[in-house]
Formats: structure tokens, sequence, C-alpha cells
């Protein structure tokens, strides 16, 4: 008998919660509309910030979908660099209309076009590390040179604003 009356208790506890449940779930229509109206609300701000998202996220891509290829392009670029370098430090005249001055001039202007830009001269400039890499340092020359940059052993890259290639630097001490 005990475990008779024992589950009756049970059973009207669990009814007695089950009606409580109910006349918290039950909402009068306005209620059900402004809570559906606020679920619409964020679902709608929701999507729009996703919209938002991929579009930048899209023209991002394309401001850098040549990257990969710009910066294989980087080390050619630098050797006709060095080649005319040579030629000007080895007393030769370089003509305007000189293959290897065309062929670096028609280079550098097309990759310009899809946004490259080299990085200024920096020597004198202080260290930046969001541009520059210090690849050795030596010591200051003078006080006013000390933790600035004395040469360029590879120049820099922007793609569009954005780093393709530190520029390799020598530093100078601080000490």
């Amino acid at each position: 008998m005990r475990k008779k009356a024992k589950k009756e208790k049970m059973e009207e506890v669990t009814q007695e919660e089950q009606v409580q449940e109910e006349e918290v779930k039950e909402l009068t229509p306005e209620e059900k509309f402004a809570e559906l109206n606020d679920k619409h609300l964020r679902l709608h701000a929701e999507f729009e910030n996703f919209k938002r998202r991929t579009a930048k996220e899209r023209i991002e891509l394309y401001k850098t979908a040549g990257e990969d290829v710009l910066t294989t392009l980087l080390p050619i670029l630098d050797d006709f660099e060095r080649a005319i370098k040579a030629k000007t430090d080895a007393g030769e005249e370089m003509k305007e209309d000189e293959g290897v001055l065309l062929i670096y001039n028609k280079m550098k202007s097309s990759l310009e076009q899809k946004g490259l830009k080299a990085m200024e001269d920096v020597i004198g400039q202080e260290l930046n590390t969001d541009f520059h890499e210090a690849i050795t340092n030596i010591p200051a020359p003078s006080e006013e040179m000390k933790g600035k940059i004395i040469d360029v052993i590879e120049k820099g890259y922007f793609l569009n604003d954005k780093v393709i290639r530190y520029a390799k630097v020598v530093v100078t001490n601080n000490e």
C-alpha cells in the first residue's frame, strides 16, 4: 500500500509540473508575435552580416588572387635589376632600346598594373618590422645612424597595400 501511495503522489507532482509548464508556455498572441518578430529580425540581421562578410572576402580574394604568381616573378625582376646594375657598374652605358632594359621595363609596368608596388628606399630610416626583415647587424658608423637601416639586400613589395615580400635590410647596432 505504501508503494501505491508513493506512486500516486509522484504522479500528482508530475501532473502539477506539467500544468505549470503549460501555463508558462501559453503566451498571449502579442507575446507570440513579439517573439517571432524578434527571431525574424535576428535571422535577417545574421543573414545580412553573412552576405556582407562573404562579399568582403570575395573582393579580398580578387585583389590578392595573383599573389602567388607575382611572388614567383619577383626574383626574376630582381635578376633584371642586378643585370642592369652590373652593366652600369662596369661602365657600360645602358641604351633605352637595349633588350634587357626593354624587357625589364615592360615586365615592371605589367606587374605595376596588377597592383604590385615596390617599397620606397628605406636607407637611413629606422627598422620597421611590419615592412622590413633585418638580415644582419653591423656597428654604427656614427651616433645618429644607430638603429637605422644602412643597406637594402632585397627590395620589398606590396600587392594592393599588402606586403607580399618584406625588404631584407642591414641595420646598425643600437649599442
